[in-house]
């Protein structure tokens, strides 16, 4: 597996997307911070970009990668290797450069600018994402041949996680709003990675109005320490559970 996770590391190294990607990202981290002095400010300014960005490349690069790599997959399916080991190493060496790329691109501007807690926090919330959503995408991978519509599920996934969940969440509030809805918000916060990662975030930031009813929830309801340690563990289990249910179709898949 480690030689599967080497050839993979080196391919994506080579792809100019993944450069474009850390350029963007230390673009718009660097500008937000050298732009406004309250460190604060820009933190939660680059937070909504980290939500959107972050989710679409991590989802839309491992699709696409996936997809090109059928034949070497094929490959290497044909030789005397398990299916569990070769689809888990194209994950940690997609999971590994995007990682590498994230950290280039924000890790770096926020520990120049906010080496404290927060801005730690923060990039563990970002590599979170980063993971969760190359787990989702090698999930969305394996239901198909087609890679067209491996991408556009794809799509659906991150426009379901970062546009529409927060509606569906809001009619629900709404309509039950006569009904204590603390341990319901959560349970529902707790089926949206990207929410998590903004909880995560603002857990340990002293900006009570853009946590939301649902930070706002978890923050009284655990406390800011056990929120902490609530929300990381789901979003690990977010990590986890596509990747071993993409495992496990593959293993029965017939290419």
């Amino acid at each position: 597996m480690n030689k599967i996770v080497k050839y993979v590391l080196h391919d994506i190294f080579r792809n100019r997307i993944l450069l474009a990607y850390v350029i963007l990202l230390a673009l718009s981290s660097s500008g937000l911070f050298l732009m406004n002095e309250d460190i604060s400010k820009s933190l939660s300014s680059l937070l909504t970009v980290m939500l959107l960005v972050v989710p679409l490349v991590s989802i839309l690069f491992t699709t696409i990668y996936f997809f090109n790599s059928y034949e070497f997959i094929e490959l290497l399916i044909a030789q005397p290797l398990e299916r569990g080991r070769i689809l888990s190493g194209v994950y940690f060496g997609i999971g590994l450069s995007l990682l590498i790329a994230f950290w280039l691109g924000i890790g770096l501007p926020v520990i120049l600018f906010d080496g404290t807690t927060v801005g730690w926090n923060f990039l563990l919330a970002g590599s979170l994402l980063t993971l969760v959503f190359t787990s989702l995408a090698f999930f969305a991978s394996v239901l198909t041949r087609d890679k067209t519509r491996g991408i556009g599920t794809s799509l659906l996934l991150w426009f379901y996680f970062t546009l529409i969940f927060d509606g569906i969440l809001l009619g629900v509030m709404f309509a039950f709003s006569d009904y204590p809805l603390e341990k319901l918000t959560i349970f529902l916060t707790c089926l949206n990675p990207v929410d998590l990662a903004r909880i995560l975030v603002l857990l340990k930031m002293d900006i009570s109005a853009l946590m939301g009813y649902t930070g706002a929830v978890f923050d009284q309801f655990f406390g800011s320490g056990n929120g902490m340690v609530v929300a990381i563990s789901v979003m690990l289990a977010w990590v986890i559970v596509p990747l071993v249910i993409a495992l496990l179709i593959f293993k029965k898949k017939d290419l």
